[in-house]
């Protein structure tokens, strides 16, 4: 009898550049600490990035609990 086939993800699967971008949101935030998401992307050259990449790498390190985003906007490390 075969397997039932996994339950649906809310969040899409994850590629392995994806992990790649969030350790250098993480990287970039540790080094300059907190920063507001706009100038984060230019920390991590994020232009050169495929459209959306940036924007579902800094959604998935702050849903993993990586970073937060404190008052003001600004993203920081946990």
């Amino acid at each position: 009898m075969p397997m039932p086939p996994p339950k649906p993800s809310t969040e899409g699967r994850r590629d392995r550049q994806v992990f790649h971008e969030m350790g250098q949101i993480l990287r970039a935030l540790e080094a300059n600490g907190p920063q507001v998401p706009e100038r984060l992307a230019e920390l991590v050259g994020a232009a050169y990035w495929e459209s959306g990449r940036f924007d579902r790498a800094l959604a998935l390190a702050v849903a993993d609990g990586l970073v937060h985003t404190a008052p003001g906007g600004t993203v920081a490390v946990n």
